[in-house]
């Protein structure tokens, strides 16, 4: 699949190499690191929303990662442990690099307005809704994680400089209404063949 946006593209082949090594607590690798077609459109669907600066520096961050032999998007996961598997988190904190103090207040207020955005995108797509995941950490198990622990495992790995030109863009947005999780939402159904997001709900409440 191609967005035709270099930026998105190289983005998301870093992230699927990094994906690729991502381990499971049994071990071996979970269906989805199996399926790279689905992996680049929701991936790619997200990152149609991001400025170019912020891409770009997410990029650098992934390159430096990759120098320093840490994968991110194992650290993203990891940190979603907190909420979904804290037993096991406990286990693996300690391999963990230390969150940096100016990142958290950044990652709070931006969970924050998405989630306000999330719960505006399930009240008016209520039948995509249903296909979605919960919208708060509250509503974690061991086998499905919230959109709110999956944001702050996701932010959490981000350089405060990458968090920073974010939330820049993230106020602009949210000063001219716009709702970013739509946004992206309405980017995977249009990728995924559907004419709008209203066409896609109205499918999924047939099914």
């Amino acid at each position: 699949m191609e967005t035709k946006n270099p930026l998105i593209e190289r983005i998301v082949q870093l992230e699927w190499n990094m994906f690729q090594n991502v381990k499971n607590i049994g071990g071996g690798k979970a269906s989805c690191q199996e399926s790279p077609d689905t992996f680049a459109l929701m991936r790619s669907s997200q990152f149609m929303s991001w400025p170019d600066d912020a891409m770009e520096s997410y990029i650098i961050d992934l390159v430096e990662a990759k120098k320093e032999g840490r994968n991110l998007l194992t650290e993203k996961y990891a940190r979603m442990m907190e909420f979904t598997s804290p037993l096991e988190y406990q286990k693996i904190i300690e391999h963990l690099p230390p969150e940096a103090l100016e990142v958290k207040p950044l990652v709070g207020k931006i969970v924050k307005m998405t989630l306000e955005w999330e719960k505006e995108v399930k009240e008016k797509y209520p039948n995509l809704a249903n296909r979605s995941r919960p919208i708060y950490s509250s509503e974690d198990t061991p086998f499905s994680t919230s959109i709110e622990t999956y944001l702050k495992g996701e932010l959490s790995s981000y350089s405060n400089n990458t968090l920073e030109l974010y939330y820049k863009d993230i106020l602009k947005q949210k000063a001219k209404d716009v709702n970013i999780p739509a946004k992206v939402l309405e980017a995977q159904v249009k990728l995924s063949g559907y004419q709008s997001l209203e066409h896609a709900n109205e499918v999924a409440k047939s099914r």
